[in-house]
């Protein structure tokens, strides 16, 4: 298989998963990577479960590069298997697929840093869910620590340096920041979410699609605090509407677990969503994970609450 050929599998592989993840928010399931695609009639895995590195047949010939890698996302209590980095500063992290650095699942992934084409970054968010990060590219490449370097990229399916590396360097970096943010963001929100069992902790909104795409994970303490760290403890599963309202001061969660709503909100008279949204939620408990442990954490609770008393 000539390079252009690899590159038209590479551009019907893009295409569809672009075309999957506007379905899904950019999440894909590992049913819907394993499904893959469809090609001149064969249907092609964009990965594979158990295979971090995945080159699909069509692909050998050529460059024989890989088609894309996967980071699964780790279980509580389980110690990953591939240690790869998604957390620090900089660059993404990939360690090779087992100890030999000339296994052909590594020789697949340095062939697609050697010729410069771009590969699917699946990053896992929760147990058989992950993000889809494309295009990505092999950066760098380290023996002597068993490791990749990657970078997301925006270059579009039409752009000529799609096949050529993709974007500058600073593009790269602000692109992984971004990815890095994200990821971050949608690990926290499964984790707490799942937490309250797919319900917003004060109206119980949830439990199922589509509502649960009503969900999000609200911080007691911001992330920008040295406290706020990403931990079920410090989340909250709120509603959209519940969730500005608690970042706006309108409502409020005391270490004891009950919604109060500001004062001036009770007196305020408007439609039915201020009056059942809000208002009748004011003395009412709020819903708490089955896992004592996942509870929200009582003196960040009282924190929050001393500012919602002074706004």
């Amino acid at each position: 298989m000539s390079l252009g050929s690899d590159a038209v599998v590479r551009a019907a592989a893009f295409a569809s998963l672009r075309a999957l993840a506007s379905r899904t928010g950019g999440l894909v399931t590992r049913e819907q990577m394993t499904q893959g695609f469809l090609y001149e009639g064969a249907r092609i895995p964009f990965a594979l479960r158990a295979v971090g590195i995945w080159r699909p047949s069509q692909l050998r010939a050529g460059p024989g590069a890989a088609l894309s890698i996967t980071t699964a996302a780790q279980r509580a209590g389980v110690v990953p298997r591939y240690n790869d980095d998604i957390g620090s500063e900089g660059w993404f992290k990939y360690k090779y697929q087992g100890q030999d650095p000339d296994h052909w699942h590594n020789r697949a992934l340095r062939s697609a840093f050697t010729h410069a084409l771009p590969i699917v970054y699946f990053l896992g968010v929760a147990p058989g869910l992950y993000d889809a990060a494309f295009p990505a590219y092999v950066v760098g490449d380290d023996p002597s620590g068993r490791t990749f370097t990657v970078a997301p990229d925006t270059v579009g399916l039409g752009e000529e340096s799609l096949f050529s590396g993709g974007s500058s360097t600073p593009l790269k970096e602000y692109v992984t920041r971004t990815v890095k943010q994200r990821i971050h963001q949608r690990r926290f929100r499964e984790l707490v979410v799942g937490a309250y069992g797919g319900r917003c902790t004060i109206c119980s909104l949830g439990a199922r699609d589509p509502l649960l795409g009503l969900l999000d994970a609200a911080h007691i303490l911001p992330d920008h605090d040295k406290r706020g760290l990403p931990e079920i403890p410090n989340g909250l599963s709120l509603c959209k509407i519940h969730h500005g309202a608690y970042d706006l001061n309108i409502l409020g969660i005391s270490p004891e677990h009950r919604v109060r709503i500001r004062p001036d909100i009770l007196e305020e008279h408007d439609g039915p969503m201020l009056q059942h949204g809000l208002k009748e939620m004011e003395g009412g408990k709020i819903r708490l994970p089955r896992v004592a442990a996942h509870a929200p954490n009582r003196e960040y609770l009282a924190e929050r609450f001393e500012g919602f008393l002074a706004a």
